[in-house]
């Protein structure tokens, strides 16, 4: 091990070599704190040529390679394992933005730039890079493209793999795949940029990429709408979808219990309504400079809504001060549950015609599991995707975490099941990473696993990519 550290320090140069535990602490556990190993050294390359050097060393040494990208993960894809083996190999230091093309309509980046300056630097021409999530100001490129990212703008535009047109990779034996072709249409072969989006860094190292822009929405019309349940809010989605077409960006929902947390821990989160409600939505509708009538169209149909019954009151937005807070309600959620103690988190997909009936027979049954257990479900409606987060339940008004933990695989198993009788995903945006790698093969078919045990043979027959991750070991 001395002399691949050597050779990598050569390589990349010593300061970027970490080896010393307190250089290396923030590499090794996740953003949750559940997940955190050890690592031989944590490597930060500066390019794509480095980035290899990195890998066809490793691949000489027999030491697996763990890319990372902003370390924002919630599976434990992007942090070791406990073995002290294995390299950690961070993006953090390609930052590099190579081109903005705004009349083809894409960017190119290297994978360590930050979700919010790919944003940035689109807006510097007015241009749209739609992708929008709660960490995004801390998330790389590399990361949403290897974990197939969604966010709160998939309704519109799509996951992450419907805003890449190439990328650039290097393999697992060093060689670099350069694949940086802005081309909508090329029939040439085997679609390679897709089969590294959503790998999770177990077929090679992502270094950059080619991403598409969309014309900028600087219109907004954004409302924060009380709903009396999840079908109501599947019905309203119907709704907009009827009256804002194409203009319908986001349609997010949360019941109460998740906004209770914000309303107790995010400084200066405020209730827009009057009452409260068992559940909200947050819809909003984006257009170009020259889309007049969102307001109109907005209040349109929420006046539909109320007259139905579907929605029971609204707040509409009137001011970008007003917009914020409205998102701060939604986007604050995931921040707060920390603050109340232990947290089960799931990221499952339903058919949306079955995700109120779901909704509503998972909570009873959760009970049964752990008594008490606080239910913090918030997600996209609009493409089916709920964040079915469990939160401990509440002793003598403290959080019991004991308790929580104690039931946590009944209560995951039980989520799962139900879950994959619906013909869902355990699994929407977050990944499989080490911790829902194993529970993903037990709920497909011998031939899927059959064929993605094949893909990772082919590429990486040494098993050195990111090993544990995504790809279920063979028995």
């Amino acid at each position: 091990m001395d002399d691949l550290l050597d050779r990598l320090r050569t390589s990349i140069g010593a300061d970027h070599v970490l080896t010393e535990d307190a250089d290396v602490a923030a590499y090794v556990v996740d953003w949750t704190g559940t997940h955190a190993g050890r690592a031989l050294a944590v490597v930060r390359p500066g390019s794509t040529e480095e980035v290899a050097a990195v890998v066809a060393a490793c691949a000489g040494a027999g030491v697996a390679v763990v890319p990372q990208g902003g370390n924002t993960g919630l599976v434990g894809g992007g942090v070791p394992d406990a073995s002290g083996s294995q390299v950690v190999l961070s993006l953090g230091r390609m930052r590099r933005v190579r081109e903005v093309d705004p009349v083809a309509g894409t960017v190119t980046v290297d994978a360590g730039v930050v979700l919010a300056d790919v944003q940035a630097a689109a807006e510097k021409v007015d241009r749209l890079f739609p992708m929008s999530l709660g960490s995004e100001g801390s998330c790389t490129i590399g990361g949403n493209l290897s974990t197939n990212a969604g966010g709160t703008a998939v309704l519109r535009y799509g996951m992450t793999r419907e805003l890449v047109l190439g990328l650039e990779v290097v393999l697992p034996d060093g060689r670099v795949w350069d694949g940086l072709r802005g081309l909508r249409k090329d029939n040439t072969g085997y679609d390679l940029t897709q089969l590294f989006v959503g790998a999770e860094g177990t077929l090679g190292v992502i270094t950059a990429a080619v991403l598409r822009l969309f014309p900028a929405t600087p219109r907004h019309a954004t409302a924060w709408v009380a709903v009396p349940s999840v079908d109501a809010a599947v019905s309203l989605l119907g709704l907009a979808q009827q009256h804002a077409g194409v203009h319908l960006s986001t349609f997010e929902i949360a019941n109460r219990q998740a906004i209770d947390l914000v309303l107790a821990h995010l400084p200066g989160a405020s209730d827009p309504l009057g009452e409260p409600s068992d559940w909200y939505v947050l819809v909003e509708l984006a257009g170009s400079a020259s889309d007049d009538g969102l307001d109109e169209t907005l209040e349109s149909l929420l006046g539909e809504a109320v007259e139905a019954g579907t929605a029971a009151d609204a707040a509409i937005a009137g001011s970008p001060a007003q917009r914020s807070a409205l998102w701060a309600l939604r986007e604050g959620i995931s921040e707060v549950q920390k603050v109340e103690g232990a947290t089960l988190k799931h990221d499952v997909t339903l058919p949306i015609a079955r995700l109120a009936e779901w909704a509503t027979a998972m909570g009873p049954r959760l009970q049964e599991v752990c008594p008490g257990v606080r239910l913090v479900t918030y997600g996209h409606v609009g493409d089916g995707n709920l964040h079915y987060n469990l939160n401990a339940p509440l002793t003598d008004g403290r959080s019991d975490d004991d308790a929580l933990r104690a039931a946590a695989a009944d209560l995951t198993t039980a989520i799962y099941d139900s879950v994959a009788r619906e013909a869902g995903s355990i699994s929407a945006e977050h990944g499989l990473g080490r911790t829902k790698a194993a529970a993903a093969a037990s709920y497909k078919s011998d031939v899927e696993v059959d064929l993605m045990r094949a893909v990772k043979q082919a590429l990486d027959p040494a098993g050195l990519m990111n090993p544990g991750v995504l790809v279920p070991p063979t028995p």
